[in-house]
């Protein structure tokens, strides 16, 4: 149950983190980097970054350093999830492999029982 909480926060976290700078990015640059989309989508992001930071403060786990690392294979992973979807980007393989050993290595630094 602990970790199924975990995964469902670093999601989460993941989709207003990645979810807020690409809010930002279409606010400053748009999807074709020919303008932007203006101060709403800016401003959105914003929030959205903000409330990032207080999701990852819900991790079961107590350990900052151990959970922001762990989170950056889920940012990894989910970014290029995340362009795919919303910007129709297409991951060679090596980007694929590369997400996938990211989230290995989240599994291994929050999942793997320590014996304290």
């Amino acid at each position: 149950m602990l970790i199924a909480r975990s995964v469902a926060l670093f999601v989460l976290a993941g989709v207003l983190e990645i979810g807020g700078a690409w809010l930002v990015w279409q606010g400053v640059r748009g999807n074709d980097s020919g303008g932007g989309r203006g101060w709403i989508w800016i401003g959105a992001g914003v929030i959205a970054l903000g409330l990032y930071g207080f999701v990852a403060t819900l991790q079961p786990q107590g350990e900052f350093g151990r959970i922001l690392a762990a989170y950056g294979g889920v940012f990894v992973a989910g970014s290029i999830a995340w362009g795919m979807v919303a910007d129709g980007y297409r991951p060679d393989r090596w980007d694929v492999i590369g997400a996938l050993i990211c989230l290995a290595g989240m599994a291994v630094i929050m999942y793997v029982p320590r014996g304290r």
